[in-house]
């Protein structure tokens, strides 16, 4: 059996790799997963990592008192109503990976600290995994499908990108939206996640005002955060974005007709656009209707602690595994973690996962989310969205 005290002929110890990964500075943007919009939540720790073969759990929620009242004139019977209880369903997620580094790779790259090159990759990477995971679940809960919760779909949802002149973020976009998803909460949102495509048009509109300070000298620098409208800007390519067909009109500039073969000069195959299409038509590629391409945008804006997040932890973050022949000599590094991503007044419900951790792919299917409810079927009620403090809007570059 090999020794896994040891990881390329050193002393590992797991737990101090662990405790060495965490204090890494790290060079990935990745703002999203490392901003004020995640907070921990020790009750789903709790729920999913103390009780054996907990992956999935609910989380009662107590309901507002409500109901009319009732006029006191000494006539009028009293009735009385009973508080609601809401319940959120959360799911722990799974992930794992493993790196082989050679023996000779080594031999040959003299002065090299291996270990602190793997620790800083490793860290770096599972920024990435987690943010993948992150935006995952946004794209699953504005997929949702049942009849309340699209609503909470299309009211959280400010698209403007279908508008034919006014289709870029403007001075208007960011209230006009929170207004739409919250009303008199929207006070709650705090901070706008961006592609630096988005920020840099807001800068060209003057919109953007970047935060100073005074140096030891006694002048006044610009600092690399910027707010809009009150809330502060996060600047992060990671941000989704996608190529898109846009309806458009024959005198439009980059305007394509748009036919079933596509061969023409200055046409686009139907199938091409129907793949990618973000207009509002029932294309039939006749040749009398025409499309634009461009570039789409999804801006997201939270409220502090809108997704709540627990670390559950795996039996063995890390370990190592030697193979004295293969290649010469190389050795294994395994990585696991295990946690749960759990956005504020939503429920995943596992409608649609194969094992007992769900996929990116799974955690991005509408079916496997729902509004925070009462559990019930017929009478189901859910909580009022405008608790919840996420929104998206759409633009194009």
């Amino acid at each position: 059996m090999a020794d896994t005290r040891y990881f390329d002929s050193k002393l590992f110890n797991p737990e101090a790799f662990g405790s060495y990964i965490d204090t890494i500075p790290q060079t990935n943007k990745n703002e999203l997963i490392k901003s004020r919009v995640i907070v921990q939540n020790a009750r789903i720790k709790e729920l999913l990592s103390s009780q054996t073969g907990s992956f999935y759990g609910t989380i009662p929620i107590f309901g507002r008192i409500g109901g009319d009242a009732l006029n006191y004139d000494g006539q009028t019977t009293i009735t009385a109503d009973s508080t609601e209880t809401f319940e959120q369903s959360v799911i722990a997620l799974g992930r794992a990976k493993a790196w082989t580094e050679k023996d000779f790779s080594a031999d040959i790259t003299a002065g090299v600290d291996f270990m602190s090159e793997v620790a800083k990759q490793v860290a770096g990477y599972w920024d990435d995994v987690n943010t993948g995971i992150l935006l995952s679940v946004l794209k699953g809960i504005f997929s949702m499908t049942g009849a309340l919760d699209k609503d909470f779909v299309k009211k959280h949802t400010h698209n403007i990108a279908n508008d034919a002149t006014n289709y870029r973020i403007n001075a208007t976009t960011l209230n006009t939206a929170i207004q739409k998803a919250c009303g008199d909460k929207r006070t709650k949102f705090s901070l706008v996640f961006m592609h630096s495509a988005v920020a840099t048009n807001l800068e060209n509109l003057n919109l953007l005002e970047y935060l100073k300070y005074t140096d030891a000298n006694g002048i006044q620098r610009a600092l690399p955060l910027a707010t809009w409208n009150g809330k502060t800007v996060i600047v992060d390519d990671g941000m989704p974005w996608a190529e898109m067909y846009y309806d458009a009109t024959a005198e439009d500039a980059g305007a394509l007709k748009v036919t079933s073969a596509g061969s023409g000069s200055g046409e686009v195959k139907l199938e091409d656009v129907q793949a990618a299409y973000a207009g509002s038509k029932e294309l039939t590629g006749g040749g009398t209707e025409y499309v634009v391409k461009d570039t789409q945008y999804v801006t997201y804006v939270f409220g502090e602690g809108a997704i709540q997040y627990a670390d559950l932890g795996a039996k063995v973050p890390y370990e190592m595994s030697r193979d004295p022949k293969t290649n010469g000599g190389e050795d294994t590094l395994y990585s696991r973690e295990r946690l749960c991503f759990a956005p504020y007044g939503l429920s995943f419900t596992k409608k649609s996962v194969a094992t007992l951790s769900p996929t990116n792919a799974e955690l991005e299917k509408g079916e496997n989310w729902k509004l925070v409810d009462n559990g019930k079927t017929s009478g189901r009620k859910v909580i009022d969205h405008r608790e919840i403090a996420i929104a998206q809007i759409f633009s194009r570059g």
